[in-house]
Formats: C-alpha cells, structure tokens, sequence
C-alpha cells in the first residue's frame, strides 16, 4: 500500500512537472506572438489572426485594432462603432461633402469607413510609420489619393498646424502606446488645439480607456474646452472604453429626431445607432 502511494505521488508529481513545462511553453509562444522587431524606436507592430478575426498589436497583447477578414471595411468593435455616433447629429445626405481626421490610425477602421463607406474626405495621422505599412500591406487600407491622406506624425504638432485650422468636420482622437493604459495626449492645451481644427459646427470624438485613465477627469478637461452644454459621453463598453464627443456648436436634445435618425443611420451603413441611444447622454456636469 505504501509503495503505490508513493508510485502515485511520484506520477501525480511528474503529471504537475509537465503541466508547468506545458503551461511555461505556451505562455512564452504567446509572447512572440506578439513580439517583432522595433524600427528607429517606434514599438514593433504585429498582427495575429484568429478564425475570422484579425488584430493588430504593437509588441504586446494589447490590442490596437482589429478587421474582420469577410468584412474588412465593416467597423465590428463596439466603441470604434460609437466612435461614429456623431452621424445622429449632423445632415445624412451631405455625409460625403465632410471632411474627418483621425489622429491615431490604429487597424484604419475609421479612416477606411469614413473614405470608402461614408465618402469622406479623410485624413489620418500616425506616429509610428510601421502601423501604416501594416495597415497597407494586411488590413486593406488603400494608398493615398485625392480624398484620402495617410501621414506619418505627431498628433500633437499636427494639431497645432495653421493649415488645419477650421477645416475639420469629424475628429476623431484614439491614441494609445504599446500598453494602451490610458490616451497619451489628454490635456486642456491639446483639447484646445483640437478644438481650433474644427469647423463651426465640427464634433470631436475621444476614446478614454485603460487601467490608468480617469474618463471622469477626461470628460471635465473636455468640457472646459468645449462647453458644458457640448459634451455627450457614452457609458463604458464592456472592455472599458469610454467615448466622448464634443460639439462646437451644443446639439438639440430630440429623442424623436434621435431616434429617427439612428434608424436612418442603421438602414444606410448597419451600424448600431438605435442601441446607442440606450448609452449615450449629454454630460451637464
């Protein structure tokens, strides 16, 4: 009895050995997976797939986009969805006469459903070159032409540019490093800067997400820029991401006109307008 008690410890003991070589394995797999190599001190930028799905990452599991493989000029993320929420507020048959900015490319979500679905003119910029090239080469973004900029810089310095000044109808704001913690630029200076983009009755829209953001304290800088009466937040999605817009001109409060509109926006691009009148509200705070 003794002798397989302790046959048995010594498998159970050796059964636990492997599972932990197993699980060491894995783990580090998983790592490359998202490892490649960084160019000129921008974070290396890869993308995994799985099944219909693929994501784009900047050297870890974070996630920095992502494209549906079937579908790849859909827009399937929930808060890059209500990135777009903006449509319920403005005229839906001069949609193509707008122009949009995204500062933050990420998978080209935006830029590619504003330029090719929606007709924009649209501009995007990033920072790290790599994150274009990928975009190009594996998540269908198009190259540059007439109604469509993608270019390599600095958001910041880009928003401050004398030659974007009152040009921009949409902006939308997604900016993130490699953790993607909380947004890299969320100051009153850079709201104020974004701000002077717009046209008189342009909207900016913020993604505030991660473990070290404050979308609280986010939406207050905002509105010190924009207006108490022209802030209108969504509650967090599942993952935590908090979208924000901002109007230069304060939007009516219309639940019919709302509600006829999301079903207009619905009809024409499938995007889920009338679910985000359960989440959305302007902030009087």
């Amino acid at each position: 009895m003794d002798s397989l008690s302790s046959l048995d410890l010594i498998g159970g003991l050796a059964i636990g050995l492997v599972a932990v070589l197993i699980g060491i394995w894995l783990a580090k797999k998983q790592t490359q997976a998202f490892q490649g190599e960084s160019h000129n001190g921008y974070p290396a930028v890869t993308f995994a797939d799985y099944g219909d799905m693929r994501f784009l990452h900047l050297g870890t599991p974070a996630v920095q986009g992502s494209m549906r493989l079937s579908r790849p000029l859909d827009i399937h993320l929930e808060y890059v969805q209500r990135m777009m929420a903006w449509l319920l507020f403005i005229d839906l048959d001069q949609v193509h006469t707008l122009k949009a900015m995204q500062l933050g490319l990420g998978a080209a979500s935006l830029t590619k459903f504003c330029h090719a679905r929606l007709g924009m003119h649209t501009t995007a910029v990033e920072w790290n070159p790599q994150v274009i090239d990928t975009c190009r080469a594996s998540f269908h973004l198009p190259q540059n032409s007439a109604r469509l900029n993608v270019m390599q810089g600095d958001a910041a310095d880009i928003a401050q540019h004398r030659e974007w000044l009152g040009l921009i109808d949409v902006l939308h704001v997604d900016l993130y490093d490699a953790d993607a913690q909380c947004p890299v630029l969320d100051t009153d200076a850079f709201y104020r800067d974004c701000r002077q983009l717009l046209t008189v009755k342009g909207c900016m829209v913020v993604n505030v997400f991660g473990g070290n953001s404050n979308a609280t304290e986010s939406i207050q800088k905002i509105m010190a820029v924009f207006g108490r009466q022209s802030v209108w937040a969504f509650k967090p999605t599942t993952a935590g991401n908090v979208i924000v817009l901002a109007f230069c001109a304060p939007p009516q409060e219309d639940n019919c006109d709302l509600s006829a509109q999301a079903q207009a926006i619905e009809q024409r691009w499938s995007l889920p307008a009338t679910a985000w009148l359960n989440a959305l509200a302007p902030v009087h705070g």
